[in-house]
């Protein structure tokens, strides 16, 4: 936060004097800390050998800066609390509170620009999953559309008794060639309308433009959503695998596929269907693996995929209504390929209700025993600890309850491929991710993107969410799970920095990794909960160990008309290879796209860029996402980078608007109660898009807006308090009637003024007036361009607009990275 009046020193003006321990105090020159001065000068620190060090410049000081031994010596940086590494280290708290007031007062100009539920969607906070459905609507689908829309209906009116929720809807239908278009809804009541309006639209061919669907619902829908895709048909459309994948795990969606179609595909079983409809015209024998693209994304990203039929999949789609539930949590989720008798436990703890087990493909048999060690074969009846509803391809358990908590076990015997999901509802989750140390300017963890490097060491970062303040609950490790829920590598968790103050209810923990396994896996939290039972979470997106990293190293801005170079890195930590890329976005804007191959040494790296066009006719503000993915050309190692690229108009205004105070009048004294203040104000925009619109944030007076400069003080005053009580608000009888334009007070939503600002250049008069009782007002005022200026009205002499220190330029050009950091990088750009 900088003092309108600081000016920057020219490059041969000293800043610090020379310090020689490792404690510096009182090394600036007296031009920079002097108060009494008219202006004052800023400055900043040096970091090593880049840029070089002008002398008589501060540097950055600390262990890890050489600049610190060059005139002057010593150093100005307070990041952390320790001389070693910070020379003003007993400033630093002062800079740390003062850095999260910036930091608040970004996110509260953010908040007051784009509204309450827009701010809170964008952090992901309250955010209950969206229902996000992608449909097939070819003729055969009739059945499919009408279970879709019946279990749709079932989870708004379950959602209706909770109103607070905000629920994102999505629909995404697909009928060979065609893909959406994507109908995005808060509103309950049109997303029922636009299912009802779903209709099967004849026949087609196998196979169908699926994946392109599936990518615009990712595209669309917030991160850690559930996707369901309803189709009977395989994908025409494989090439665009890589793009989905890197999608899905990006912003750890589940996908989950529910096919009604006879895996084997033989004509008898087509010919007893219930309802006879045309059929697909049979060109070719369709190869019995032709789904297994769905089943690869559905375990990648920690979904279900569900061979079933016609007739059972009213049923079967119960799930939809299952994993959409408001506060679901995952206790277990495992893919298992042997006959044997495979055996897997779960535990329950005191904060879980109503359990459900999801099982998919065909069970020979299955036992549940419970933490007593009362047992139930499921298979035969009813049975005292769970009921059983079995459809075709997939098997839903319910514990009755009260479920006892504890170690439950479940032993299945199969033909073939099982997967196996236990979920509850229960508050407390949690969220990840790899971050490794970076040893610049700032030591710190940085987020991994895409997928973890096998076998080197890494730091997971855990947020633990949803914990009641009072909830004593405390977590000791995760473990990291391979592909049949075994343990691969256990690892300890320690409280991080950030999450001292404990009056939030996320707790922020930290584990070394000391060799990421090579193997994929999930990861399983393990603590206790207040009554000391153990307390386990699972996270079912499959993370994918790999050797090859790509980083994208800008994310520039797109300018219609322009072309636009992407660069990335790809860094090869395995031995010496063939890698190939391809690169994806969802507007069609890449001119060139993979795949290309190139050689990259071990250790090695390769600098690789993509060109995007973006055409004139480009709508400022929408965003582009680009996915690029490499792999190796004699392996399975392969990751990913999705990029978030957005559409600038040309020249962008950024300058927000201004107030500047013409005269304050002020009679306030001890008593506040029979006395007011006002001042006069002038409102303009200083760039060229033209005032939008005011607000008036705080305080308990009124604002009145004038055309023309406002009349007389005493008219004013009349106008403010006029002698009769039924003019208040009706200004019709004074003589000025045609000045007054509007009034604001404390609550209002924002006033647009775009229509009656004559030109974009006209300004307007103000004028507040308050009791005495409510000294401080603050009011906001917005451009076209999205532009806020916060302008503070203090009684009395304080009253300085200050000018630097309230702005906040366009909310659409806001980036989120920046924003996102502010919060942790929880969820890094997955925000978007």
């Amino acid at each position: 936060m900088t003092n309108p009046s600081s000016s920057l020193p020219t490059e041969d003006t000293p800043t610090c004097m020379e310090c020689f321990s490792a404690t510096c105090r009182d090394n600036l020159q007296p031009g920079l800390t002097n108060t009494q001065r008219e202006t004052q000068l800023l400055t900043t620190g040096y970091f090593s050998t880049f840029p070089p060090k002008p002398y008589g410049k501060c540097s950055h000081g600390g262990i890890l800066d050489s600049s610190r031994y060059m005139g002057a010596k010593g150093g100005i940086n307070k990041d952390s609390t320790s001389p070693v590494f910070s020379p003003h280290h007993y400033l630093h708290m002062e800079a740390a509170n003062l850095a999260m007031e910036a930091t608040l007062s970004v996110l509260r100009d953010l908040g007051d620009t784009v509204g309450p539920e827009t701010f809170l969607r964008l952090f992901s906070v309250k955010q209950i999953p969206a229902l996000v459905f992608v449909m097939d609507t070819t003729g055969s689908m009739f059945e499919e559309i009408t279970a879709a829309r019946f279990r749709a209906h079932s989870i708004i009116e379950s959602r209706a008794s909770n109103p607070g929720l905000p629920g994102t809807y999505v629909l995404v239908p697909f009928h060979d060639p065609e893909v959406g278009p994507v109908f995005e809804t808060d509103d309950p009541n049109q997303f029922i309308q636009q299912m009802d309006n779903l209709m099967a639209l004849g026949g087609g061919d196998e196979p169908e433009m699926c994946l392109s669907a599936i990518r615009l619902a990712l595209t669309h829908s917030p991160p850690l959503s559930e996707i369901f895709v309803f189709t009977d048909a395989s994908p025409k459309d494989a090439h665009l695998f890589d793009a989905v994948k890197a999608l899905a795990l990006e912003k750890q969606s589940k996908v989950t596929f529910l096919l009604t179609e006879d895996p084997k595909y033989t004509t008898e079983s087509r010919g007893r269907r219930k309802r006879r409809r045309r059929r697909r015209r049979k060109r070719e024998p369709l190869s019995p693996d032709r789904f297994s693209l769905y089943s690869t994304l559905s375990s990648l990203s920690g979904g279900l995929t569900i061979f079933t039929t016609n007739s059972d999949i009213r049923w079967v789609s119960a799930i939809v209504e299952d994993n959409t539930a408001t506060e679901k949590v995952t206790l277990l989720h495992v893919e298992n390929d042997q006959d044997l008798m495979s055996s897997h436990s779960f535990r329950v703890d005191s904060s879980v209700k109503n359990v459900t087990l999801h099982i998919t493909g065909i069970l020979t048999e299955c036992i549940l025993t419970s933490p007593s060690d009362q047992r139930q074969s499921l298979l035969s009846g009813d049975g005292p600890l769970a009921a059983l509803d079995h459809f075709e391809g997939l098997y839903r358990i319910s514990l009755l309850s009260p479920t006892q908590p504890g170690q439950w076990k479940l032993q299945a015997k199969s033909d073939g491929h099982l997967t196996f999901n236990v979920i509850g509802e229960s508050s407390v989750d949690f969220l990840y991710y790899f971050a490794t140390v970076t040893n610049e300017t700032h030591p710190g963890l940085e987020r991994v993107e895409g997928s973890p490097v096998a076998g080197v060491p890494a730091f997971l970062v855990l947020a633990v969410t949803g914990l009641a303040p009072d909830e004593e609950a405390s977590f000791s490790h995760v473990t990291l799970l391979g592909a049949d829920g075994e343990s691969l590598q256990q690892v300890k968790l320690n409280a991080s920095s950030s999450s001292s103050s404990s009056s939030y209810s996320v707790e922020e923990l930290v584990g070394w990794v000391d060799s990421v396994p090579t193997a994929p896996f999930c990861v399983r939290l393990t603590g206790r909960d207040s009554r000391g039972n153990k307390l386990e979470r699972v996270s079912t997106e499959r993370v994918q160990p790999t050797h090859v990293q790509i980083q994208v190293l800008s994310v520039p801005r797109l300018i219609p008309g322009n072309s636009t170079m992407v660069d990335f890195d790809i860094l090869n930590r395995g031995p010496a290879r063939l890698f190939s890329l391809t690169a994806d976005d969802d507007c069609k804007y890449l001119h060139k796209r993979g795949p290309h191959s190139f050689h990259v040494a071990e250790q090695g790296s390769f600098r690789g860029q993509v060109a995007l066009h973006t055409p004139a006719t480009a709508q400022a503000g929408a965003t582009v996402t680009l996915t690029l993915t490499v792999r190796a050309l004699d392996s399975l190692e392969s990751n990913y980078a999705v990029a978030y690229l957005t559409v600038i108009p040309p020249d962008p205004d950024t300058t927000p608007p201004s107030c500047s105070a013409a005269r304050v009048q002020s009679t306030c004294p001890a008593t506040c109660t029979e006395s007011s203040w006002s001042v006069s104000l002038v409102v303009s925009d200083r760039g060229r898009s033209g005032l939008a619109a005011l607000q008036l944030q705080k305080g308990e007076g009124v604002l009145t807006l004038f055309h023309s400069p406002p009349p007389t003080e005493e008219s004013l005053e009349e106008t403010q308090h006029p002698a009769h009580k039924d003019t208040t608000t009706i200004e019709g009888h004074h003589h000025h009637h045609h000045h007054h334009k509007a009034r604001l007070q404390r609550g209002d939503p924002p006033l647009n003024v775009t229509d009656w600002v004559p030109g974009l250049s006209q300004p307007l008069w103000a004028r507040y007036s308050s009791s005495c009782c409510s000294p401080k007002a603050e009011l906001l005022v917005w451009d076209t361009a999205g532009n806020m200026k916060r302008c503070r009205l203090t009684s009395g002499q304080q009253t300085q607009l200050r000018d630097r220190r309230t702005e906040s330029s366009g909310a659409r050009r806001i980036t989120l990275t920046s924003v996102s950091v502010l919060v942790g990088g929880l969820l890094g750009s997955s925000l978007l």
